[in-house]
């Protein structure tokens, strides 16, 4: 093993200075926004310093560039050490800092993408690390590049469960070039953090989950540069820096005492703090620059992806779409090397396992830890190095949702995939069956929602998705049901397929999934008996095409059914009223889950719920009767 060199002492001191330049600058912006967090950011100057200014390889002028090292700032409330950290190294002009959280500023008050170096937005604590997973994995076994990744977390946020999901996620897979770094100032928010200064078991429970873990003092920038030194040492496993801080260091009368969270320096304070900090400052004109890093990973590909070759289905053919969805990602993996695949120890169940057996070095197992496999996704897909997706049963997403809320924020282009929706599942009961998640997903700002109704459109849906920006989330079904599209069918997001149109439609019925072959057995009832109705499958849900559902209603007398296997708040049914509302003398009537399931098969379950064939045929027959 290479031997450690002590830097030289005109170093360390400028990494001193460094920080508490950090530290002038965190109080400064902070009192200009009368607002934020400076005690949080004093704790973890020296971190930043010798982190920003010592130990990470970047190119200042390019924070976004594929070759640098990533740094994720899981306890987000500390921007304003991060924006200081980024204004010494020239990135940002020190004179924005004091615009912090103003509207027209992009320093706002928790770090965002709209910033070139923030590749996930925090905030929402205990986040980061997963994110930090995601670009580790992906820098070891995507890239094979030598970039490292540092996530600095909390420990306040420590007490979320994701973090642990993150330390076990890192620890299987030998990280090593993940860097953790536990600022443990003692003080949450509106008390001591459980563990205070207990280092001793912070350091038993990194060691635990496979970390190797040096238990460092966090305002010691020698000690720092020399903890960061042999993680870059260690083979085969993550490693952990703990260290031991001070939350307000160099505050007199602030520093290690409570009640000072989120709240900016008083004014009749602020003169003698930032005097005192300044007097600290040896060598105020020394600069110290990053390393460059090694030029080892490629510029990222930005062409279209497609299907090597049309869906392979005819018409008539039985696939449920969770399978549909399985062939569909192996195929799109074959055009493209880009494309990634998690899943969440369901993927015999999601069909996610085809992927794994085309493309193994391609498909993430994250177990069950859903809220870890979201973060980890969206780690994959910053700076645009993979095509992410991630499938479990589309339940599950739920317990994941402050993931993908901050996903959205993070303006990922990851795609989600949930199988086992709705009452149709059958026999295993409530538990298993999605029946929120179109409500979930549609209040998501950047998501595209697909719920394919077939092989082909699943194929389709599959494809767009990865061409798609912002997160997207395909709906598959566990029943196997018809083909009714041809191969050559063409798919857009935002447009609806009109399956039965005639001059003399009595109503318009919108059913996806499972209920769109629900409404097709109804139209053939129907038609038996001499009543024609519009038929639609809206392909997307959001977008909803409204024009074309517009359209139909009109042309049926203003009388539209929508019909799905999702609870009746949030789902199709109110992306059809939300699209509609406006329209005079349009009626819509929704069929949908209207409570808590149970266990009993899938035919059964959908005539017990309203959302069958034969309640279609009846809520068609009331509609034209009234």
């Amino acid at each position: 093993m290479a031997s450690y060199h002590k830097p030289d002492e005109k170093t360390l001191q400028g990494l001193k200075d460094i920080a508490n330049k950090l530290r002038i600058n965190s109080i400064k912006a902070t009192c200009a926004s009368n607002s934020g967090h400076p005690t949080s950011c004093c704790s973890a100057a020296e971190l930043m310093s010798v982190l920003f200014f010592h130990t990470m390889r970047y190119k200042a002028d390019d924070p976004r560039n594929q070759c640098n090292d990533r740094f994720v700032l899981s306890k987000g409330h500390a921007a304003p050490v991060l924006y200081a950290a980024w204004a010494e190294a020239g990135f940002v002009k020190e004179s924005d800092l004091l615009n912090l959280r103003k509207i027209d500023c992009d320093l706002e008050g928790h770090p965002t993408p709209k910033l070139a170096f923030v590749d996930v937005a925090t905030g929402s604590l205990g986040q980061g690390l997963g994110a930090a997973c995601g670009m580790a994995y992906t820098g070891k076994h995507f890239d094979k590049a030598s970039y490292r990744v540092y996530c600095m977390l909390g420990d306040g946020e420590c007490s979320e469960g994701s973090v642990w999901e993150a330390m076990a996620f890192a620890s299987y897979y030998k990280l090593d070039n993940l860097v953790a770094i536990l600022d443990i100032n003692r003080l949450g928010q509106s008390e001591p953090a459980p563990l205070q200064h207990d280092m001793e078991t912070y350091r038993k429970r990194c060691e635990a989950f496979g970390w190797n873990t040096h238990v460092v003092d966090g305002h010691d920038v020698e000690e720092l540069c020399k903890a960061f030194w042999h993680a870059q040492q260690v083979k085969g496993k993550p490693t952990c820096i703990v260290a031991k801080t001070l939350k307000g260091k160099g505050l007199k009368n602030i520093e290690d005492l409570e009640n000072w969270h989120g709240k900016p320096i008083p004014k009749d304070k602020v003169e003698e703090v930032l005097k005192d900090l300044q007097s600290q400052i040896q060598a105020p004109n020394k600069t110290l620059s990053p390393k460059m890093p090694s030029a080892d990973a490629a510029p990222a590909d930005l062409s279209p992806i497609s299907l090597p070759s049309p869906p392979a289905y005819k018409k008539g053919d039985k696939m449920a779409t969770r399978q549909a969805y399985g062939i569909a990602l192996a195929r799109l993996g074959q055009g493209s090397q880009r494309v990634v695949a998690l899943d969440g120890d369901t993927k015999n169940s999601t069909f996610s396992e085809l992927f794994k057996k085309a493309h193994p070095d391609r498909y993430i197992e994250c177990f069950i830890a859903e809220q870890n496999m979201v973060g980890v996704a969206i780690g994959c897909a910053t700076r645009d190095r993979t095509v992410a997706f991630a499938s479990t049963f589309a339940a599950f997403f739920s317990r994941a949702y402050d993931q993908i809320r901050m996903g959205a924020i993070s303006q990922s282009n990851v795609n989600l995939v949930g199988s086992h929706c709705g009452v149709s599942i059958g026999e295993d009961g409530p538990s298993q069956m999605a029946l929120e998640d179109l409500a979930m997903f549609r209040a998501i700002p950047t998501c595209t929602v697909f719920y394919p109704s077939d092989a082909v459109s699943t194929e389709r849906a599959v494809e767009l998705s990865a061409n798609t920006k912002g997160i997207c989330f395909i709906r598959t079904s566990r029943p196997a049901t018809a083909v009714i599209y041809s191969p050559d069918e063409k798919f857009e997001v935002g447009t609806a397929k009109v399956l039965h149109q005639s001059d003399n439609d009595v109503a318009t019925v919108i059913g996806a999934g499972v209920t769109l072959h629900e409404a097709l057995a109804a139209y053939d009832t129907l038609k038996s008996e001499g009543k024609n109705i519009c038929v639609i499958d809206p392909f997307t849900v959001k977008p909803l095409d409204a024009e074309t559902i517009l359209s139909r209603a009109r042309a049926t007398g203003g009388r539209i059914i929508t019909v799905e296997d999702h609870y009746k708040e949030g789902g199709l049914g109110e992306a059809v009223l939300s699209a509609v509302g406006e329209e005079p003398g349009i009626m819509v009537t929704r069929l949908a889950v209207s409570a808590v399931p149970r266990s009993g098969k899938p035919q059964e379950l959908l005539d017990i719920f309203g959302i069958s064939a034969k309640h279609i045929v009846a809520a068609v027959r009331q509609t034209f009767a009234n």
